[in-house]
Parts: structure tokens; C-alpha cells; sequence
């Protein structure tokens, strides 16, 4: 196989005074934090759907960069290429993990039999990579949205059919995921929603999502797969309106039709800010809820109203995004670049750099998240906030020990000038702002 990324050489760390544009900043592999070197806390995964397909074609234009990679597209000589590319670029990043759809493998064929058979074929060649380099898989999930026949829906469509399709999809892509060894399985609900409740049976269409997951629950535990399967929200776009509106909402969703035990959040930062919420709303609301996953490392565009996917470089959410990791311990998967270089950044140059940016921005994330922990002034002070409740009618209301009559005779004797304390936000923030650009 001959070199596909020429003139780029294995990415290493440089530290932040490097210019070179080709080297990393800040990601240092092995370099402690907290007592584990930086990978640890980064499992790093590339996408394949936007790195090696995306090129950069938008409603208004047509592809500007060039993903064939010396093969014809929409051939299986294509679907290989795409492969050694793939793992060229990761051996040359240090990316120890890869995440995929069904489709984004292999062109689809007209009969789902054929498909199949190119997906054996190409996960086979895969295999064979990955068994050499190392490289492991992170998830896998099944594209439910771009082919016509989901246009009303995979699990939530109107047809038997179509729902049989879906299930079909699910059942591969499983297989899939199990044979290529990956740590976690992903619905992603591209059209699981509505457009108006006049052509639409809500809890028939809730319903029949639930089915489907429980039957994919059940295969996957049969098949072998001991991983978690993931939801990940999205609140509208292509749809809009979707089931899976934000963490909060599929939480609810998973709880109600028992399948809470199988399930986790793959947060995505730009379906967070879709939703109306931070990045680190929809980390903390995952984590207190023990559903803290995986997560899509990208960022939205505040100024447009869709996804764009763009690769993170605000540090100031990085930074609040790892904090909400440290804190819940950890992620059972990994840092998936759900990011496309933007339309203009075309070469083969921009995709490193791309990453470059990606990876630099969360290890400098993960730094001052850690010293944030370690200042202990913004723990300190939410401990303190409500400490009235560790002794006395706080201690005895936590505990589940009080009664409504207890708390209101308690009340009767307290002066009504009582207040809570200061939120002292402006303080926080500055002590945040103080940490992340001493």
C-alpha cells in the first residue's frame, strides 16, 4: 500500500510555543494529569462518515475537496481506500479509535443482501488493520436517515416495511460492531420526530422506538456485546420536531420504557446548544443520572440555527466539558471528532490540522479542568452553599426524616428577614478566568 498522506509526517507534541502547524500544542500523550498520563482521560476517536467522506459539499455547492483517494467512488475499491486512509491518518495522529455508520463503510447496494456482503467483505479488511496497528474500534451505529425510505422515520416510520429495514440495518450493524470488537452501539434518531401532529400518533411512534431498542438490547446481549448501547439527543434538524430533544427528554424516554439499564448519553456539543443548553448542561444532567457515556466532540456556530459540526476550539467549553468528566469519573466510551473541516479547508493539510486543533483544544481543556479541581476555591464554595443542610432540620430534611407539619413549625420561628447566602457568581467566574489564563 503505498502512502496516501505524503509530505505528513506522525504528528508529535511540541509544546506551545511551537509554530509549526503540523505538531501539537498542547496534547501530550503521556504527560500526567492527575496521576494518569493525558490519553487516559482522551480516548480520542475519528469519525469515519466526516473525515474520510465529507467533502464539503452544502445545500448551495457541490464537493471541494477531494476524499477519493486515488479510487473511484461509490466501488468497493473506493470503500478500501477509504480504509488505508483512514488508518494512515490515525497511526500518523496517535488516534487510537475509530466510529462508524453501516453505509459510510461500503456504497449501498440496491438489495440489503448485497450490502451485507460488501460489509463482510470491507469489515474483513478492517479487521486486518486493525489487528496491526492497534487501533481499536469505539462504537458503531446504523444510518437511518439518508435513504428515502426513512423520509417518515426509522423506528418511528408509518410502514411495517420500513420498519423491518430498520431492524435489518440494526441487526448488521451490531454484528458489526461485535466483530470489529467496539466498545458501545449508537441510535442516533436522525428522523425519529415530526413536522406537524396532524398527520402524527405520538405515543404509537414513542412506542414502536421502544420496541425496537428492546429487540436490538436483546440480539446484542445474545450476540455477545457487552458493551453499552447509546441515545444520542438531538433536537431538530433534519426533523422539527425530535423524540430525542436533549439528555433530560431521552433519559425520561429510556426510564419510562425500561431500557434505562442498558442505555447511556452520547453527548454532542452542538445538539446541546441546538437544544437551548451549554455543553456542560447536558454533560451534568447525563452524569447525575448515571447515563454519562461518550461524547461528539464538536461546536455549533451561535449565529446559525443547524449543525455545523464544527471542530472545537473555544477552550473556555472544553474546559468546563472536562471538568464535568473528572467529576463523574470518567467516560465508558470515548471523544468521537463528529467535526468536518469547514467547506473552504480542502487539502489533505487542513484534515490534520483540523484534528490537530480538536485534540489540542480538549488536552488544554483537561488541564486547567484538573487545576480547577485542584484550586478547590469553586468546590469549596458550591459545599458551602449548601451546608445547611449537612446538621439540624437540613440534616434530618436529606435524610428523608422530616415532616411537611416539622418544617412549617420550624418556620413559624424563624425572623422573616432569614436569606440564603450569595451565589457570589462574578466571584466564581473570576476565579475561573484566573486559572484559565495565568
Amino acid at each position: 500500500m503505498s502512502e496516501i498522506f505524503k509530505g505528513i509526517d506522525t504528528i508529535k507534541y511540541e509544546g506551545p510555543q511551537s509554530k509549526n502547524p503540523l505538531s501539537f500544542k498542547f496534547y501530550d500523550a503521556e504527560k500526567l494529569v492527575m496521576g494518569k498520563p493525558m490519553k487516559d482521560y482522551l480516548p480520542f476517536a475519528m469519525a469515519w462518515w466526516h473525515n474520510l467522506g465529507a467533502a464539503g459539499t452544502d445545500m448551495f455547492g457541490r464537493d471541494t475537496a477531494d476524499k477519493s483517494f486515488g479510487a473511484e467512488k461509490g466501488t468497493m475499491a473506493h470503500a478500501k481506500a477509504k480504509v488505508d486512509a483512514g488508518f494512515e491518518f490515525m497511526q500518523k495522529l496517535g488516534i487510537e479509535y475509530f466510529c462508524f455508520h453501516d453505509v459510510d463503510l461500503v456504497p449501498e447496494a440496491d438489495d440489503i443482501n448485497e450490502t451485507n456482503k460488501r460489509l463482510d467483505e470491507i469489515t474483513d479488511y478492517i479487521l486486518e488493520k486493525m489487528n496491526a496497528s492497534g487501533i481499536k474500534c469505539l462504537w458503531g451505529t446504523a444510518n437511518m436517515f439518508s435513504n428515502p425510505r426513512f423520509m417518515n422515520g426509522a423506528g418511528s416510520t408509518n410502514s411495517a416495511d420500513v420498519y423491518c429495514f430498520a431492524a435489518a440495518q440494526i441487526k448488521k450493524a451490531l454484528e458489526l460492531t461485535v466483530k470489529l470488537g467496539g466498545k458501545g452501539y449508537v441510535f442516533w434518531g436522525g428522523r425519529e420526530g415530526y413536522e406537524t401532529l396532524l398527520n402524527t400518533d405520538v405515543k404509537f411512534e414513542q412506542e414502536n422506538i421502544a420496541r425496537l431498542m428492546h429487540m436490538a438490547v436483546d440480539y446484542g446481549r445474545k450476540i455477545g456485546f457487552t458493551g453499552d448501547f447509546y441515545i444520542e439527543p438531538k433536537p431538530k434538524e433534519p426533523m422539527k420536531h425530535q423524540y430525542d430533544f436533549d439528555a433530560a427528554t431521552a433519559i425520561g424516554f429510556l426510564r419510562q420504557y425500561g431500557l434505562d439499564k442498558d442505555f447511556k448519553m452520547n453527548i454532542e456539543a452542538n445538539h446541546a446548544t441546538l437544544a437551548g443548553h451549554t455543553f456542560q448542561h447536558e454533560l451534568r444532567v447525563s452524569a447525575i443520572n448515571g447515563m454519562l457515556g461518550s461524547i461528539d466532540a464538536n461546536q455549533g456556530d451561535y449565529l446559525l440555527g443547524w449543525d455545523t459540526d464544527e471542530f472545537p476550539f473555544d477552550v473556555y467549553e472544553a474546559t468546563m466539558c472536562m471538568y464535568e468528566v473528572l467529576k463523574a469519573g470518567g467516560l465508558t466510551g470515548g471523544f468521537n471528532f463528529d467535526a468536518k473541516s469547514r467547506r473552504p479547508s480542502n487539502t489533505y493539510e487542513d484534515m490534520f490540522e483540523s484534528y490537530i486543533l480538536g485534540m489540542d483544544t480538549f488536552a488544554l481543556g483537561l488541564i486547567k479542568a484538573a487545576e480547577i479541581i485542584e484550586d478547590g476555591r469553586i468546590d469549596g464554595f458550591v459545599a458551602q452553599k449548601y451546608s445547611s443542610f449537612n446538621d439540624g432540620i437540613g440534616a434530618k430534611i436529606v435524610a428523608g426524616e422530616a415532616t411537611l407539619e416539622e418544617l412549617a413549625d420550624y418556620a413559624h420561628n424563624l425572623k422573616n428577614t432569614t436569606e440564603p447566602c450569595s451565589g457570589k457568581q462574578e466571584r466564581l467566574q473570576g476565579i475561573l478566568n484566573s486559572i484559565l489564563f495565568k
